[in-house]
């Protein structure tokens, strides 16, 4: 989730009783979808162009990824609100929340420690670039990265790749764009599209990393 020109918050999601973590109602807050802390409001700071991934879109994912993650090593590499991270941790995964900017951090650690995360796993922010997040991380050693750059930037190629490196043979990762990759586009990354959405001017790629396409001589 990032800031996008123009993008506003989500329309507020009805009150559940016994979330983990209660704020106020209103249009800036959006909700974890399942898992151990479904229902659980997150706060979503009113900043120009800043507005989570979609639920439609989030449930359509975690549908297509399952509802058990635990033991995924996950890293969320434009964090935000975090909606997408911690979905998956709400999963079971251990997740890496990777965020640059110094308001939205201080809002994701407050969430996290009101939060009741299992000791046997393991969720953390970062302030950082996502990017270089991944570039630092071991190689195939993740099962699961989340890639939603700002939607006006030149982001998205190098994220690809540093995601191609950081990913398991068998994981995947998600890419939010707005407009379709299509395999002409993702080949020469290492990347195949798995399943796909269109939800407005979001794109959903679901993708598996695949053999790299080499340029001919």
């Amino acid at each position: 989730m990032k800031r996008r020109s123009g993008a506003q918050a989500p329309a507020p999601a009805a009150r559940a009783s016994g979330a983990p973590m209660r704020t106020p109602t209103g249009r800036g807050e959006v909700r974890i979808i399942g898992g151990q802390w479904k229902r659980t409001r997150l706060p979503v700071a009113q900043q120009p162009g800043l507005r989570p991934t979609p639920d439609r879109v989030r449930e359509t994912l975690f549908n297509w990824l399952g509802s058990n993650l635990t033991g995924w090593r996950c890293l969320d590499a434009f964090a935000g609100t975090g909606a997408l991270g911690l979905e998956a941790a709400s999963r079971g995964a251990n997740v890496e929340l990777v965020e640059s900017d110094p308001v939205l951090v201080a809002r994701l650690r407050a969430v996290l420690q009101r939060l009741q995360v299992p000791p046997t796993q393991q969720v953390t922010v970062q302030r950082g670039d996502g990017i270089a997040a991944l570039r630092q991380s071991a190689p195939a050693s993740l099962q699961l990265i989340f890639l939603d750059p700002p939607f006006a930037s030149d982001l998205f190629t190098p994220a690809l790749q540093a995601a191609r490196r950081a990913v398991a043979p068998q994981g995947f990762v998600y890419l939010e764009a707005p407009h379709l990759w299509d395999a002409a586009a993702l080949a020469p990354l290492g990347f195949a599209a798995h399943r796909t959405l269109r939800a407005g001017a979001v794109h959903a790629h679901l993708l598996r990393p695949v053999e790299l396409v080499q340029d001919a001589p």
